[in-house]
Protein backbone atom coordinates (compact mmCIF):
# COMPACT_ATOMS: atom_id res chain seq x y z
CA UNK A 1 0.00 0.00 0.00
CA UNK A 2 2.80 2.12 1.18
CA UNK A 3 3.30 2.92 -2.89
CA UNK A 4 -0.23 2.88 -3.96
CA UNK A 5 -1.76 6.66 -4.10
CA UNK A 6 -5.51 8.21 -4.33
CA UNK A 7 -5.34 11.36 -6.46
CA UNK A 8 -7.98 13.55 -4.72
CA UNK A 9 -9.87 16.53 -7.74
CA UNK A 10 -10.85 19.69 -5.28
CA UNK A 11 -12.77 21.72 -7.90
CA UNK A 12 -13.67 24.81 -6.06
CA UNK A 13 -15.18 28.45 -6.75
CA UNK A 14 -11.43 30.37 -7.48
CA UNK A 15 -9.15 27.49 -8.28
CA UNK A 16 -9.03 24.10 -9.66
CA UNK A 17 -6.59 21.49 -7.33
CA UNK A 18 -5.47 18.03 -7.43
CA UNK A 19 -3.97 16.05 -4.47
CA UNK A 20 -2.31 12.94 -4.12
CA UNK A 21 -2.47 10.99 -1.03
CA UNK A 22 -1.06 8.11 0.14
CA UNK A 23 -2.32 4.81 2.18
CA UNK A 24 -1.76 7.28 5.60
CA UNK A 25 -4.18 9.56 4.58
CA UNK A 26 -0.64 11.66 3.91
CA UNK A 27 -0.52 15.01 1.46
CA UNK A 28 2.23 13.77 -0.98
CA UNK A 29 1.97 16.76 -3.58
CA UNK A 30 -0.63 19.33 -4.71
CA UNK A 31 -0.88 21.29 -7.47
CA UNK A 32 -3.09 24.38 -8.31
CA UNK A 33 -4.81 26.62 -11.02
CA UNK A 34 -6.96 29.72 -10.70
CA UNK A 35 -9.41 30.38 -13.38
CA UNK A 36 -11.42 33.20 -14.61
CA UNK A 37 -14.45 35.25 -12.80
CA UNK A 38 -16.81 36.42 -14.92
CA UNK A 39 -20.05 39.42 -13.53
CA UNK A 40 -21.80 40.32 -16.65
CA UNK A 41 -23.53 42.35 -14.05
CA UNK A 42 -24.60 43.33 -10.84
CA UNK A 43 -25.39 39.92 -8.51
CA UNK A 44 -24.51 37.67 -11.90
CA UNK A 45 -21.08 34.82 -11.35
CA UNK A 46 -20.55 32.74 -13.93
CA UNK A 47 -17.39 30.57 -14.90
CA UNK A 48 -16.32 29.01 -18.44
CA UNK A 49 -16.88 25.09 -17.82
CA UNK A 50 -14.91 24.69 -20.61
CA UNK A 51 -12.00 26.37 -18.47
CA UNK A 52 -12.93 25.04 -15.48
CA UNK A 53 -12.09 21.53 -16.81
CA UNK A 54 -9.00 22.61 -18.93
CA UNK A 55 -7.77 24.31 -15.38
CA UNK A 56 -8.73 20.57 -13.83
CA UNK A 57 -6.80 18.77 -16.25
CA UNK A 58 -3.57 20.86 -16.19
CA UNK A 59 -3.20 20.54 -12.45
CA UNK A 60 -3.71 16.56 -12.56
CA UNK A 61 -1.35 16.09 -14.78
CA UNK A 62 0.74 18.52 -12.82
CA UNK A 63 0.63 17.05 -9.58
CA UNK A 64 1.24 13.50 -10.97
CA UNK A 65 4.43 14.63 -12.84
CA UNK A 66 5.75 16.66 -9.41
CA UNK A 67 4.96 13.79 -7.36
CA UNK A 68 7.03 11.71 -10.05
CA UNK A 69 5.04 8.42 -9.31
CA UNK A 70 3.46 5.97 -11.68
CA UNK A 71 -0.08 6.31 -13.25
CA UNK A 72 -0.42 2.47 -11.94
CA UNK A 73 -0.41 3.40 -8.57
CA UNK A 74 -3.04 5.73 -8.48
CA UNK A 75 -5.65 3.34 -7.53
CA UNK A 76 -8.76 5.69 -7.53
CA UNK A 77 -10.06 9.35 -8.20
CA UNK A 78 -12.16 11.23 -5.54
CA UNK A 79 -13.92 14.48 -6.72
CA UNK A 80 -14.84 17.07 -4.75
CA UNK A 81 -16.79 20.22 -6.03
CA UNK A 82 -18.23 24.27 -5.47
CA UNK A 83 -21.65 22.83 -5.17
CA UNK A 84 -25.11 24.34 -7.01
CA UNK A 85 -23.47 25.85 -9.87
CA UNK A 86 -24.88 25.03 -12.93
CA UNK A 87 -23.40 23.41 -16.29
CA UNK A 88 -26.01 23.10 -18.97
CA UNK A 89 -24.24 21.19 -22.27
CA UNK A 90 -25.40 19.91 -25.29
CA UNK A 91 -25.40 15.79 -25.25
CA UNK A 92 -24.53 15.46 -29.31
CA UNK A 93 -21.65 18.59 -28.94
CA UNK A 94 -20.74 17.88 -25.35
CA UNK A 95 -20.31 21.64 -25.56
CA UNK A 96 -21.54 24.06 -22.81
CA UNK A 97 -24.75 26.42 -23.89
CA UNK A 98 -24.03 29.16 -21.55
CA UNK A 99 -21.18 29.62 -19.18
CA UNK A 100 -21.49 27.78 -16.01
CA UNK A 101 -24.11 30.02 -13.48
CA UNK A 102 -22.27 29.81 -10.21
CA UNK A 103 -24.04 29.08 -6.35
CA UNK A 104 -23.27 32.77 -5.50
CA UNK A 105 -25.39 34.05 -8.61
CA UNK A 106 -28.77 35.99 -7.67
CA UNK A 107 -30.33 36.61 -11.17
CA UNK A 108 -33.08 34.31 -10.21
CA UNK A 109 -33.86 35.64 -6.86
CA UNK A 110 -37.08 37.43 -7.98
CA UNK A 111 -38.32 33.79 -9.63
CA UNK A 112 -37.33 32.25 -6.53
CA UNK A 113 -39.86 34.93 -4.26
CA UNK A 114 -42.66 33.94 -6.89
CA UNK A 115 -42.54 30.62 -6.56
CA UNK A 116 -42.46 31.10 -2.62
CA UNK A 117 -45.16 33.37 -3.19
CA UNK A 118 -47.48 30.45 -4.38
CA UNK A 119 -47.50 28.90 -0.94
CA UNK A 120 -44.73 26.30 -2.05
CA UNK A 121 -42.06 26.71 0.34
CA UNK A 122 -43.41 23.59 2.73
CA UNK A 123 -44.20 21.10 -0.69
CA UNK A 124 -40.69 21.98 -1.59
CA UNK A 125 -38.62 21.81 2.05
CA UNK A 126 -40.64 18.82 3.14
CA UNK A 127 -39.47 16.82 0.09
CA UNK A 128 -36.12 18.55 -0.47
CA UNK A 129 -34.30 20.00 3.15
CA UNK A 130 -33.94 23.43 1.61
CA UNK A 131 -35.21 26.76 1.40
CA UNK A 132 -36.69 28.57 -2.21
CA UNK A 133 -33.55 30.26 -2.77
CA UNK A 134 -31.74 31.45 -6.23
CA UNK A 135 -28.21 29.48 -4.16
CA UNK A 136 -29.88 25.97 -5.39
CA UNK A 137 -29.74 24.43 -9.20
CA UNK A 138 -33.04 24.61 -10.04
CA UNK A 139 -33.81 27.86 -10.71
CA UNK A 140 -30.34 28.12 -12.75
CA UNK A 141 -31.06 25.67 -15.08
CA UNK A 142 -34.65 27.34 -15.36
CA UNK A 143 -33.20 30.46 -16.30
CA UNK A 144 -30.95 28.71 -19.08
CA UNK A 145 -34.00 27.20 -20.42
CA UNK A 146 -35.95 30.52 -20.75
CA UNK A 147 -32.93 32.97 -21.99
CA UNK A 148 -30.85 31.03 -24.06
CA UNK A 149 -31.98 30.64 -27.48
CA UNK A 150 -33.34 27.78 -28.66
CA UNK A 151 -32.45 26.05 -25.22
CA UNK A 152 -35.89 24.98 -24.34
CA UNK A 153 -36.68 23.15 -27.84
CA UNK A 154 -33.14 21.16 -27.77
CA UNK A 155 -33.91 20.35 -24.00
CA UNK A 156 -37.62 19.37 -25.23
CA UNK A 157 -36.24 16.57 -27.39
CA UNK A 158 -34.10 15.11 -24.58
CA UNK A 159 -30.44 16.60 -26.29
CA UNK A 160 -29.45 18.52 -23.63
CA UNK A 161 -27.69 18.01 -20.18
CA UNK A 162 -27.48 19.16 -16.92
CA UNK A 163 -24.71 18.70 -14.14
CA UNK A 164 -23.33 20.19 -11.14
CA UNK A 165 -19.68 20.55 -11.77
CA UNK A 166 -18.99 16.95 -10.11
CA UNK A 167 -20.67 15.81 -13.22
CA UNK A 168 -19.25 17.99 -15.69
CA UNK A 169 -15.81 16.48 -14.39
CA UNK A 170 -17.17 13.19 -14.64
CA UNK A 171 -18.55 13.36 -18.05
CA UNK A 172 -14.78 14.70 -19.49
CA UNK A 173 -12.61 12.87 -17.77
CA UNK A 174 -14.81 9.86 -19.06
CA UNK A 175 -14.80 10.92 -22.33
CA UNK A 176 -18.48 11.64 -22.30
CA UNK A 177 -19.49 7.88 -21.62
CA UNK A 178 -21.14 8.83 -17.98
CA UNK A 179 -23.75 11.33 -16.84
CA UNK A 180 -24.27 10.67 -12.64
CA UNK A 181 -23.86 12.76 -9.64
CA UNK A 182 -23.96 10.96 -6.19
CA UNK A 183 -26.67 12.13 -3.54
CA UNK A 184 -24.83 14.69 -1.62
CA UNK A 185 -24.78 16.96 -4.76
CA UNK A 186 -28.33 15.93 -5.96
CA UNK A 187 -29.60 17.26 -3.47
CA UNK A 188 -28.74 20.63 -3.57
CA UNK A 189 -30.70 21.53 -6.74
CA UNK A 190 -34.37 21.75 -5.26
CA UNK A 191 -35.05 18.87 -7.51
CA UNK A 192 -34.11 15.58 -5.05
CA UNK A 193 -36.78 14.06 -3.14
CA UNK A 194 -34.25 13.47 -0.02
CA UNK A 195 -36.57 10.53 1.42
CA UNK A 196 -36.83 8.23 -1.47
CA UNK A 197 -33.34 9.55 -2.93
CA UNK A 198 -34.98 9.94 -6.55
CA UNK A 199 -35.64 13.02 -8.69
CA UNK A 200 -39.06 14.44 -8.12
CA UNK A 201 -41.52 14.83 -10.44
CA UNK A 202 -43.44 17.66 -9.17
CA UNK A 203 -40.30 19.36 -8.28
CA UNK A 204 -39.47 19.43 -12.18
CA UNK A 205 -42.99 20.25 -13.13
CA UNK A 206 -42.37 23.26 -10.88
CA UNK A 207 -39.47 24.27 -11.82
CA UNK A 208 -40.15 23.20 -15.68
CA UNK A 209 -37.28 21.60 -16.17
CA UNK A 210 -37.60 17.81 -18.23
CA UNK A 211 -36.04 14.97 -16.51
CA UNK A 212 -34.25 13.92 -19.51
CA UNK A 213 -31.71 16.76 -18.97
CA UNK A 214 -30.89 14.93 -15.08
CA UNK A 215 -27.68 12.67 -14.69
CA UNK A 216 -28.06 9.26 -13.12
CA UNK A 217 -27.62 9.57 -9.31
CA UNK A 218 -25.31 7.13 -7.58
CA UNK A 219 -23.74 6.93 -4.30
CA UNK A 220 -21.31 8.88 -2.93
CA UNK A 221 -18.29 5.45 -3.08
CA UNK A 222 -18.73 3.81 -6.21
CA UNK A 223 -17.07 3.02 -9.36
CA UNK A 224 -18.58 5.69 -11.78
CA UNK A 225 -16.57 4.50 -14.49
CA UNK A 226 -13.07 4.56 -15.69
CA UNK A 227 -10.90 7.62 -17.45
CA UNK A 228 -10.96 7.55 -21.00
CA UNK A 229 -9.29 10.94 -21.78
CA UNK A 230 -5.38 11.19 -21.88
CA UNK A 231 -3.98 10.47 -19.10
CA UNK A 232 -0.88 8.28 -19.85
CA UNK A 233 -2.66 5.06 -21.49
CA UNK A 234 -3.67 4.22 -18.04
CA UNK A 235 -7.95 3.64 -17.37
CA UNK A 236 -7.79 5.15 -13.43
CA UNK A 237 -11.38 4.50 -11.94
CA UNK A 238 -13.84 7.38 -10.57
CA UNK A 239 -14.82 6.13 -7.35
CA UNK A 240 -16.01 8.97 -4.91
CA UNK A 241 -17.78 11.89 -5.08
CA UNK A 242 -19.40 14.36 -2.61
CA UNK A 243 -20.08 18.40 -2.89
CA UNK A 244 -17.70 20.11 -0.76
CA UNK A 245 -19.18 20.20 2.17
CA UNK A 246 -20.09 16.92 2.87
CA UNK A 247 -16.65 16.00 2.12
CA UNK A 248 -14.90 18.09 4.76
CA UNK A 249 -17.64 16.59 7.13
CA UNK A 250 -16.13 12.89 6.07
CA UNK A 251 -12.48 14.58 5.68
CA UNK A 252 -13.07 15.12 9.46
CA UNK A 253 -14.26 12.18 10.17
CA UNK A 254 -17.60 13.12 11.56
CA UNK A 255 -19.58 9.39 10.51
CA UNK A 256 -21.19 9.52 14.07
CA UNK A 257 -24.57 11.28 15.02
CA UNK A 258 -24.21 14.46 16.54
CA UNK A 259 -21.06 15.14 15.25
CA UNK A 260 -19.89 18.75 13.92
CA UNK A 261 -17.40 20.50 11.94
CA UNK A 262 -16.95 24.10 11.00
CA UNK A 263 -14.86 24.98 7.58
CA UNK A 264 -13.76 28.69 8.72
CA UNK A 265 -12.94 30.12 5.01
CA UNK A 266 -14.11 33.07 3.06
CA UNK A 267 -17.25 31.92 4.75
CA UNK A 268 -18.12 29.51 7.14
CA UNK A 269 -20.16 26.34 6.81
CA UNK A 270 -21.31 24.29 9.70
CA UNK A 271 -22.61 20.67 9.54
CA UNK A 272 -24.18 18.33 11.66
CA UNK A 273 -24.20 14.06 11.28
CA UNK A 274 -28.19 14.58 12.06
CA UNK A 275 -27.70 10.27 10.95
CA UNK A 276 -29.88 7.97 9.02
CA UNK A 277 -33.02 9.96 9.07
CA UNK A 278 -33.66 13.71 8.09
CA UNK A 279 -34.93 15.69 10.22
CA UNK A 280 -36.56 19.14 8.28
CA UNK A 281 -35.56 22.39 10.28
CA UNK A 282 -37.83 24.69 12.48
CA UNK A 283 -35.06 27.17 12.65
CA UNK A 284 -33.65 28.02 8.71
CA UNK A 285 -30.99 25.69 8.66
CA UNK A 286 -31.37 23.24 5.38
CA UNK A 287 -31.32 19.50 5.39
CA UNK A 288 -29.23 17.44 2.88
CA UNK A 289 -27.85 14.59 2.14
CA UNK A 290 -24.10 14.10 3.65
CA UNK A 291 -22.95 10.75 2.08
CA UNK A 292 -24.47 7.63 0.79
CA UNK A 293 -21.84 4.58 1.49
CA UNK A 294 -23.14 1.07 0.44
CA UNK A 295 -26.69 1.26 1.66
CA UNK A 296 -26.31 3.34 4.04
CA UNK A 297 -27.26 6.94 3.84
CA UNK A 298 -26.18 9.62 6.22
CA UNK A 299 -28.06 13.36 6.24
CA UNK A 300 -26.72 16.67 7.89
CA UNK A 301 -27.65 20.00 8.86
CA UNK A 302 -26.19 22.88 7.28
CA UNK A 303 -25.92 26.58 7.96
CA UNK A 304 -24.11 29.06 6.23
CA UNK A 305 -22.46 32.38 7.40
CA UNK A 306 -21.62 34.44 4.27
CA UNK A 307 -18.82 36.22 5.80
CA UNK A 308 -16.29 34.73 8.25
CA UNK A 309 -12.80 35.08 7.05
CA UNK A 310 -13.71 37.64 4.83
CA UNK A 311 -13.98 40.42 7.82
CA UNK A 312 -10.14 39.71 8.21
CA UNK A 313 -9.89 40.97 4.58
CA UNK A 314 -12.58 43.19 5.06
CA UNK A 315 -9.96 45.56 8.01
CA UNK A 316 -6.95 44.78 5.40
CA UNK A 317 -8.32 46.16 1.77
CA UNK A 318 -10.74 48.66 2.58
CA UNK A 319 -10.15 49.76 6.26
CA UNK A 320 -6.79 49.15 6.61
CA UNK A 321 -5.95 48.65 10.05
CA UNK A 322 -3.69 45.62 8.99
CA UNK A 323 -1.51 45.04 6.06
CA UNK A 324 -1.57 41.30 6.10
CA UNK A 325 -3.78 38.71 6.97
CA UNK A 326 -2.00 37.16 9.78
CA UNK A 327 -1.52 40.29 11.83
CA UNK A 328 -5.30 40.69 13.00
CA UNK A 329 -4.47 38.06 16.28
CA UNK A 330 -1.69 40.52 17.39
CA UNK A 331 -3.49 43.62 16.90
CA UNK A 332 -6.96 42.06 18.52
CA UNK A 333 -5.06 40.37 21.48
CA UNK A 334 -3.22 44.06 22.22
CA UNK A 335 -6.56 44.99 24.10
CA UNK A 336 -7.93 42.75 26.47
CA UNK A 337 -11.93 43.19 25.28
CA UNK A 338 -13.39 44.96 22.55
CA UNK A 339 -14.53 48.07 24.66
CA UNK A 340 -17.93 47.83 23.66
CA UNK A 341 -17.94 47.38 19.99
CA UNK A 342 -19.53 44.40 18.07
CA UNK A 343 -19.32 43.59 14.63
CA UNK A 344 -22.22 42.48 12.60
CA UNK A 345 -20.32 41.47 9.09
CA UNK A 346 -23.62 41.12 7.04
CA UNK A 347 -21.78 43.24 4.09
CA UNK A 348 -24.03 40.70 1.44
CA UNK A 349 -26.87 39.86 4.10
CA UNK A 350 -27.63 37.67 6.93
CA UNK A 351 -27.24 33.70 6.13
CA UNK A 352 -28.38 31.25 8.97
CA UNK A 353 -30.18 30.77 10.97
CA UNK A 354 -31.35 34.06 9.84
CA UNK A 355 -31.49 34.34 5.95
CA UNK A 356 -32.18 38.12 5.53
CA UNK A 357 -30.64 38.96 2.28
CA UNK A 358 -31.76 42.60 3.16
CA UNK A 359 -29.49 42.75 6.24
CA UNK A 360 -26.15 44.99 6.27
CA UNK A 361 -22.51 45.34 7.93
CA UNK A 362 -23.28 47.21 11.27
CA UNK A 363 -20.81 48.50 13.94
CA UNK A 364 -22.41 49.13 17.31
CA UNK A 365 -21.45 50.14 20.87
CA UNK A 366 -18.86 52.95 19.25
CA UNK A 367 -17.40 55.33 22.09
CA UNK A 368 -14.68 57.67 21.84
CA UNK A 369 -12.32 55.45 23.04
CA UNK A 370 -13.37 52.95 20.64
CA UNK A 371 -9.95 52.36 18.50
CA UNK A 372 -8.20 49.88 15.70
CA UNK A 373 -7.92 46.89 18.06
CA UNK A 374 -11.09 47.33 19.35
CA UNK A 375 -12.05 46.91 15.95
CA UNK A 376 -10.03 43.83 14.94
CA UNK A 377 -11.17 41.91 18.03
CA UNK A 378 -14.77 42.53 17.64
CA UNK A 379 -14.38 41.19 14.02
CA UNK A 380 -12.67 38.29 15.10
CA UNK A 381 -15.40 37.82 17.89
CA UNK A 382 -18.05 38.19 15.23
CA UNK A 383 -16.81 35.19 13.19
CA UNK A 384 -17.39 33.00 16.72
CA UNK A 385 -20.56 34.43 17.34
CA UNK A 386 -22.33 33.43 13.97
CA UNK A 387 -20.99 30.15 14.47
CA UNK A 388 -22.39 30.06 18.32
CA UNK A 389 -26.24 31.46 16.65
CA UNK A 390 -26.31 28.36 13.82
CA UNK A 391 -24.70 25.52 16.12
CA UNK A 392 -27.56 26.64 18.97
CA UNK A 393 -29.68 26.18 16.21
CA UNK A 394 -28.68 22.67 15.64
CA UNK A 395 -28.73 21.78 18.95
CA UNK A 396 -32.35 22.71 19.40
CA UNK A 397 -33.21 20.60 15.78
CA UNK A 398 -31.44 17.71 16.39
CA UNK A 399 -32.42 17.63 20.06
CA UNK A 400 -28.61 16.92 20.55
CA UNK A 401 -26.23 18.37 22.45
CA UNK A 402 -22.73 19.20 20.72
CA UNK A 403 -19.99 18.06 22.37
CA UNK A 404 -17.29 19.01 20.44
CA UNK A 405 -16.39 20.89 17.53
CA UNK A 406 -14.03 19.79 14.55
CA UNK A 407 -12.72 23.09 12.25
CA UNK A 408 -10.93 23.20 9.43
CA UNK A 409 -9.79 26.28 7.33
CA UNK A 410 -7.37 29.27 7.07
CA UNK A 411 -9.08 31.09 10.36
CA UNK A 412 -8.27 27.61 12.35
CA UNK A 413 -5.14 29.03 12.47
CA UNK A 414 -5.74 32.06 15.01
CA UNK A 415 -5.33 30.51 17.98
CA UNK A 416 -7.84 33.55 19.73
CA UNK A 417 -10.59 32.85 17.37
CA UNK A 418 -10.32 28.98 18.48
CA UNK A 419 -10.07 29.59 21.95
CA UNK A 420 -12.94 32.10 22.02
CA UNK A 421 -15.42 29.69 19.85
CA UNK A 422 -14.38 27.19 22.65
CA UNK A 423 -15.38 29.52 25.34
CA UNK A 424 -18.87 30.68 24.22
CA UNK A 425 -19.37 27.54 22.56
CA UNK A 426 -18.40 25.62 25.84
CA UNK A 427 -17.51 22.94 23.72
CA UNK A 428 -13.90 21.40 23.09
CA UNK A 429 -13.08 22.92 19.48
CA UNK A 430 -10.41 20.48 17.98
CA UNK A 431 -8.02 21.29 14.96
CA UNK A 432 -6.88 18.41 12.96
CA UNK A 433 -3.48 17.30 12.41
CA UNK A 434 -4.14 17.59 8.14
CA UNK A 435 -6.52 20.58 7.35
CA UNK A 436 -6.93 19.36 3.92
CA UNK A 437 -10.04 18.03 5.03
CA UNK A 438 -12.21 18.42 1.76
CA UNK A 439 -9.77 16.81 -0.69
CA UNK A 440 -9.41 14.06 2.25
CA UNK A 441 -12.97 13.50 2.41
CA UNK A 442 -13.10 12.97 -1.53
CA UNK A 443 -9.89 10.63 -1.04
CA UNK A 444 -11.55 8.86 1.65
CA UNK A 445 -14.77 7.84 0.03
CA UNK A 446 -12.96 6.50 -3.56
CA UNK A 447 -10.59 4.68 -1.71
CA UNK A 448 -13.11 2.72 0.72
CA UNK A 449 -14.82 1.83 -2.97
CA UNK A 450 -11.91 0.49 -4.42
CA UNK A 451 -10.66 -1.41 -1.15
CA UNK A 452 -7.61 0.79 -0.34
CA UNK A 453 -8.72 1.76 2.89
CA UNK A 454 -10.89 -1.11 4.21
CA UNK A 455 -13.25 0.52 5.83
CA UNK A 456 -14.44 3.95 7.79
CA UNK A 457 -12.68 2.18 11.24
CA UNK A 458 -9.22 1.87 9.61
CA UNK A 459 -10.02 5.49 8.20
CA UNK A 460 -10.84 6.82 11.82
CA UNK A 461 -7.50 5.14 12.69
CA UNK A 462 -6.09 7.73 10.42
CA UNK A 463 -7.33 10.87 11.51
CA UNK A 464 -5.65 12.62 14.53
CA UNK A 465 -5.83 16.03 16.39
CA UNK A 466 -3.10 19.19 16.19
CA UNK A 467 -4.55 21.12 18.53
CA UNK A 468 -7.42 21.29 20.71
CA UNK A 469 -9.00 23.84 23.17
CA UNK A 470 -11.00 23.61 26.25
CA UNK A 471 -13.57 26.49 26.96
CA UNK A 472 -12.64 28.92 29.68
CA UNK A 473 -15.62 30.34 31.98
CA UNK A 474 -15.93 34.36 32.07
CA UNK A 475 -18.07 36.37 34.09
CA UNK A 476 -18.82 38.32 31.22
CA UNK A 477 -20.04 35.86 28.24
CA UNK A 478 -23.41 35.93 29.48
CA UNK A 479 -23.59 39.76 28.89
CA UNK A 480 -21.57 39.45 25.63
CA UNK A 481 -23.80 36.64 23.79
CA UNK A 482 -26.73 39.18 25.15
CA UNK A 483 -25.20 42.08 23.43
CA UNK A 484 -24.50 39.93 20.10
CA UNK A 485 -28.12 39.17 20.04
CA UNK A 486 -28.67 43.26 20.11
CA UNK A 487 -26.16 43.52 17.60
CA UNK A 488 -27.56 41.51 15.17
CA UNK A 489 -30.99 42.55 15.78
CA UNK A 490 -30.07 46.18 14.79
CA UNK A 491 -28.54 45.07 11.38
CA UNK A 492 -32.24 43.14 10.37
CA UNK A 493 -33.78 46.48 11.62
CA UNK A 494 -32.15 48.84 9.37
CA UNK A 495 -32.75 46.28 6.70
CA UNK A 496 -36.55 46.08 7.15
CA UNK A 497 -37.11 49.72 8.60
CA UNK A 498 -37.70 51.36 4.96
Amino acid sequence: MSKDYILSIDQGTTSSRAIIFNGKGKIVDIAQKEFTQIYPQSGWVEHDALEIWSSQFSVISEVITKANIKLDTIKAIGITNQRETTVVWNRKTGQPIYNAIVWQDRRTAEYCEEIAKKGLQETIQQKTGLLIDSYFSASKINWILEHVEGARDLANRGELAFGTIDSWLVYNLTNREQHVTDVSNASRTLLFNIHTLEWDEELLAIFNIPASMLPKVCSSSEIYGHTAVEIGNTRIPIAGIAGDQQAALFGQLCTKKGMVKNTYGTGCFLLMNIGNKPVISTNKLVTTIAWKVGNDVAYALEGSIFIGGAVVQWLRDELGIIKNSNEVEQLATSVTDTNGVYIVPAFSGLGAPHWNADARGTVVGLSRGANDAHIARASLESIAYQTYDILKAMEIDSNTTIKELRVDGGATQNTFLMQFQSDILKTKVIRPSITETTALGAAFLAGLAVGFWKDVQELQELWSEEKNFIGQDHEHLPHQLREWKRATETAKFWANYK
